[in-house]
Order: C-alpha cells, then sequence, then structure tokens
C-alpha cells in the first residue's frame, strides 16, 4: 500500500538509511518511548520541521512498511490487567510479521529499573506466528530474567491483532529512532477499530529527548498515554478497567464498526498479581 501522496512526497525528501546501518547506529533495546497521537494531516508539516540530517528507512525501494502483530495475554487478561493497574513488572507477548518481506519474529517486551522498555526478541517461522508453543521457552525465560516469575503457569492465547503501515527515522545527533505509525487497525474476534485519520509518533531514545520531542512539545503535542495492545483492547472490550488510557479513549478511539459489547465475559478481577510481581 503505497503512502497518502503528502506524507508520501515528505518521507521522498529525506536522505535514506538501510537496515543494517540503523541497527548498527541505534539498536536501543533498552530504551525510553514516548508515543503522542496527532492527526494523520499534521505529519507532512512535522517531517519537514526535522532535523537536517535526519535519514529514512529504506528497505528494497520502500520507505514504509506493512506490520502486523498478534498479541498473546491468558484467558483473564493477566498482561493486560497488570498494565491497567500500572503494576511495574508488567510485560506484553507477541509475534510481529513483517508484510513485505514475511519474516517474523517474537517479542517480549517488560519494564526495566527505571521504567524503561526492554525488548527480547527470536526469530521466528511466518506459519508459527498464532502459537506460542515453539517459542514457549523463550518466553518464560525472558519473563523470568526480568523478575516476572509463574509464567510457566500461564496458558496464553491469541488476543488481539493490531495491522499498521510504519515509517522509521534516524536521527543521528542523539543516536535516537522515531517511528510514525498510520493506518491503524485493530481486530478482537468479530469486533474491529479501524482509525484512518490518527498517527501514532514514537520517539526511541537514551536519557535525553530527542528533536522530534522537542518538536512535538514547541506544536503542543504532549506524551500520550497510548498502548497499541491495551488501548486498543479497552476500546474494543469498553467494560475493562482502563484508567491510563480514559482521556485517549474519550479523544481518539471513537470509531468501533462491529461486534456486540457483550461478545466477552467481563475480565476477573487483579487478584492474583502477586505471583508475577
Amino acid at each position: 500500500m503505497n503512502a497518502p501522496a503528502p506524507l508520501g512526497a515528505a518521507l521522498g525528501e529525506l536522505p535514506s538509511i538501510g537496515l543494517d546501518e540503523l541497527l548498527a547506529c541505534a539498536m536501543l533495546q533498552t530504551r525510553v518511548d514516548r508515543k503522542y497521537v496527532l492527526p494523520a494531516d499534521a505529519l507532512s508539516t512535522l517531517l519537514t520541521r526535522l532535523p537536517a540530517d535526519t535519514r529514512v528507512l529504506e528497505i528494497d525501494g520502500d520507505r514504509r512498511f506493512a506490520y502486523r502483530s498478534l498479541y498473546f495475554d491468558t484467558p483473564d487478561l493477566i498482561s493486560y490487567r497488570l498494565t491497567a493497574h500500572r503494576r511495574r513488572r508488567r510485560f506484553k507477548v507477541r509475534t510481529r510479521v513483517y508484510e513485505q518481506s514475511d519474516e517474523c519474529w517474537l517479542e517480549v517486551k517488560t519494564r526495566g529499573s527505571r521504567d524503561n522498555t526492554v525488548k527480547a526478541r527470536l526469530p521466528y517461522a511466518p506459519d508459527d506466528s498464532d502459537t506460542l508453543v515453539p517459542g514457549r521457552r523463550f518466553v518464560d525465560t525472558t519473563l523470568a530474567r526480568n523478575r516476572i516469575n509463574g509464567s510457566h503457569r500461564f496458558t496464553f492465547v491469541p488476543t488481539l491483532t493490531t495491522r499498521y503501515h510504519r515509517a522509521t527515522l534516524y536521527l543521528p545527533g542523539t543516536n535516537s529512532r522515531v517511528t510514525i505509525d498510520t493506518g491503524l487497525m485493530w481486530q478482537d474476534g468479530d469486533r474491529e477499530l479501524r482509525l484512518p485519520h490518527m498517527a501514532i509518533v514514537e520517539t526511541k531514545t537514551g536519557s535525553t529527548a530527542s528533536p522530534v520531542d522537542r518538536l512535538l512539545w514547541q506544536n503542543k503535542y504532549r506524551p500520550s498515554r497510548i498502548s497499541k495492545y491495551a488501548t486498543g483492547l479497552a476500546a474494543l472490550r469498553p467494560y475493562l478497567p482502563a484508567t491510563p488510557w480514559r482521556r485517549t479513549l474519550r479523544r481518539d478511539f471513537q470509531e468501533v464498526t462491529s461486534g456486540a459489547d457483550d461478545a466477552y465475559p467481563p475480565a476477573m478481577e487483579l487478584s492474583g498479581a502477586g505471583a508475577v510481581g
């Protein structure tokens, strides 16, 4: 799918960087993430005001890439509920498919000692993207290493699919990355949410803010409480506890298009979180 004309034109003006060079320069598997929600039509203006040395990821002539992620959780949504209740030792488990190349990874995200994001990933067969069976030992080992104990007792099931298109920028001055996600879609059983007019911009930095953070602040955009998994699931299952994302849900997630509110039973109260704390 081609980028909308204004975004595609703005990306086309930037010098490129290849994937190997980007990974060598800015791996940032442990990082500080800041997420911003803004209208998609504001992106082209943002891109014209970037630092002059900003580069855009390009692979085989493409500068915008289709992602599909499948998140796994327990039937009583322990991963979701730990995040909703802001428990420090929270986590996410997902498979991610890069649709142009059909490359697939199994990823486990946890919180570090300074509330930064730590991501561990394992190359995965695309045909296994809807199951954790081949990677279950990796999941349990990663969670245990990050002091989330007892996960071997969890039953993980596919819970939520997300799809979007991503452009990735590299800022050499701060050795940081910026991702721009558009064409956002969430699917939970027969319920679907599409937000074509919204974009999520995420900065991935070390300890200091990037020039893109400062540019967004100057234009009155502030970091938003948003998680593609948790906020999307809360929008599609409105009975779930959603205090951290309530403002974002009211402002930006208003387009649930199909399915019934009673398609799922209410989640259990957060009674067993001590087992993973």
